[in-house]
């Protein structure tokens, strides 16, 4: 089936939140529910698992598969209000694990008229949340040939940005750019060499999507949040697709789990310094199986670390 969801390292995630049957759990990233699913199965009656999706597509998926479910409560939100989600919830401080799974999610992309994909002819959407007025097609016909140029440097670190920048507006000037397909021919034509393996639109398309959905902003904002609705043993689980968001994750977790981060000389209290979170295993990447079964698994990378009492 085409738009079938297929959730990435699905086994060594719930692995890593290690399920109590009575735990309140946290999907910040509800997309088509894959892994909801399978912590469902893992709770007893007294569990609680609350989903969040800024995407009302995946919200009404959540309300059809799981709406009659006494355990489980959807929330239409971005993951970067997930303090408030708790509150709302009474949850605060109580929560056993939170899953994040960055990016765009299979569905979306496998949607013509959502406008993630440069293999697929549609409008140049590419908003997660519908609910925003802005789209990609928006922003491009707006924005500054400098603007354009460092987006693409900035979220995908595309070394031909200057031309892809130049090639944009020089288009948009003779016909406006409202389809991907528009856009993925004229990056191919501006790129004077092309990357084996991969479509020259990549980065691009990838670039503007961070970029229109705020989405490191996002990220940054919900990791620092999980310190205050995680419990003391709660785990937060971190699947990332790209360098950035790795990188983001990356420092958060090892930030938070070193007692000795406050720099000398400050007037910092001794409690203040203690470490908030200590790192669970090593970075986790799927194996060759489940790549061959899903190919848009082989970027992904899974972090964990869990809350500690201070």
């Amino acid at each position: 089936m085409e738009n079938e969801h297929i959730p990435v390292l699905l086994n060594e995630t719930l692995e890593a939140l290690s399920i109590k049957p009575d735990g309140i759990y946290i999907d910040g990233t509800f997309g088509r529910g894959g892994h909801s699913a399978k912590i469902l199965q893992q709770l007893g009656s007294d569990g609680c698992l609350i989903g969040i999706d800024r995407d009302v597509t995946a919200v009404n998926c959540a309300q059809q598969r799981f709406g009659k479910d006494p355990r489980f409560q959807m929330f239409h939100r971005g993951f970067e209000e997930l303090a408030k989600v708790a509150d709302e919830a009474g949850i605060t401080g109580k929560v056993d694990g939170i899953l994040l799974d960055l990016g765009v999610s299979s569905p979306q992309l496998d949607e013509d008229e959502r406008g993630f994909s440069f293999m697929r002819d549609g409008p140049l959407d590419m908003r997660m949340d519908q609910r925003e007025s802005m789209t990609a097609a928006d922003w491009l016909a707006s924005a500054s040939q400098e603007e354009i140029r460092d987006v693409l440097r900035r979220y995908r670190e595309e070394r031909f940005a200057g031309r892809i920048a130049t090639a944009i507006v020089k288009q948009r000037d003779e016909e406006a750019i409202v389809t991907t397909m528009q856009l993925a021919q004229l990056v191919e034509t501006a790129m004077p060499r092309k990357e084996k393996g991969k479509h020259p639109a990549t980065r691009t398309f990838q670039a503007l999507r961070i970029k229109l959905n705020r989405e490191l902003e996002q990220v940054e904002s919900a990791l620092q949040q999980s310190l205050e609705v995680l419990k003391p043993g709660g785990r937060l689980a971190v699947i990332s697709f790209h360098s950035l968001e790795d990188r983001l994750v990356k420092r958060f977790m090892r930030y938070q789990s070193t007692a000795d981060h406050v720099p000398i000389g400050l007037p910092v209290p001794s409690e203040g310094m203690h470490a908030r979170m200590r790192l669970v295993g090593k970075p986790v990447a799927p194996g060759d199986e489940e790549i061959s079964r899903n190919p848009r698994a082989r970027s992904s990378r899974l972090r964990v670390a869990e809350r500690l009492a201070v």
